[in-house]
């Protein structure tokens, strides 16, 4: 009896398996690779250096303007480093546009409205993203259709209206109508949506809790980050609004940016007082970035992490 020989199999070459992550060495081989996706390469550094400087120039160059004299800001080519009139400029323009009344006049208009804009904004992007009522969707629909609509179609029924409350030429006839934004709802629906689960507003409902108390106990430290973003984004948006001040105030009530228009009020434009009016009205929103902007950073990276 004849044993037949069986096939041998062509032996392949050796494939080390890749490392899993549960060996050790996978686990080290990952950290490692992770740990690479957070360095930059050169290129990454220098276009941001590029881009730092393209985004400070602005503030720098308004600086060396309101620190010389109107002449100098005029020649070709004009200066690139600080005069000496700094100081001069800035206390000419303080007391010309009566900045002092406008500063406090913008820190109340703005510091209301973001305030009220965030609360408003807030309660209704929790109703439209977590309660169930006959009509959200259409009534969404219809929030959302208002930011289609040009602010300017509504000045003259707007302007009527405040004169018959008796409020035109004083600062409610700014913060009422901006009291809460279409753009604040939807920005807050849309971050509600996704970092408030469903399971925690129905454990506060199996709690006993009415939705006004899931909304201060759940909700809030929930959109606390983007809370702060949007508090920041409408104080800069109220504070910089031009159009319907400049309609409903006079110049012996102004905010900021309507007490600037009478640093241009003659016939030759002094340039150098000008841009020190403009630093004056930017100084604030500065000293706020500087003093705010880490922890709302931190809170918008705590807010993206989940777990």
């Amino acid at each position: 009896m004849t044993t037949q020989s069986l096939p041998v199999r062509a032996e392949r070459p050796d494939r080390t398996p890749p490392a899993r992550a549960g060996r050790p060495g996978g686990r080290r081989l990952l950290r490692q690779r992770a740990g690479r996706q957070h360095h930059a390469g050169p290129l990454a550094y220098v276009l941001l250096a590029v881009m730092a400087v393209l985004s400070i120039f602005p503030l720098y160059w308004t600086m060396v303007a309101a620190s010389t004299d109107n002449t100098r800001v005029s020649q070709t080519p004009p200066p690139f480093l600080p005069g000496p009139n700094l100081f001069s400029n800035l206390a000419r323009a303080w007391d010309e546009a009566a900045m002092g009344k406008a500063m406090v006049n913008s820190l109340i208009v703005a510091g209301v409205i973001a305030l009220s804009t965030v609360m408003f904004a807030t309660l209704a992007g929790f109703a439209f993203a977590k309660l169930r009522f006959k009509g959200r969707n259409a009534l969404l629909m219809l929030v959302i259709g208002t930011m289609l609509v040009p602010p300017q179609l509504g000045v003259v029924p707007l302007f009527m209206m405040m004169a018959e409350l008796g409020w035109s030429q004083q600062l409610p006839a700014v913060i009422f109508p901006t009291l809460v934004s279409a753009v604040g709802v939807f920005f807050m629906r849309q971050y509600l949506s996704e970092a408030l689960p469903d399971e925690l507003v129905e454990a506060g409902r199996v709690d006993g809790a009415h939705s006004l108390r899931i909304f201060w106990s759940i909700v809030l430290p929930v959109a606390r980050p983007a809370m702060a973003v949007l508090f920041m984004i409408t104080f800069v948006h109220a504070w910089n609004d031009f159009f319907w001040p400049f309609v409903v105030l006079d110049m012996t009530n102004p905010t900021v940016p309507v007490a600037l228009t009478q640093l241009s009020a003659g016939y030759v434009r002094d340039q150098s007082l000008i841009m020190a009016g403009a630093l004056l009205g930017t100084l604030p929103l500065l000293v706020m970035f500087i003093v705010f902007g880490r922890q709302i950073v931190s809170g918008i990276m705590a807010g993206a992490v989940k777990g």
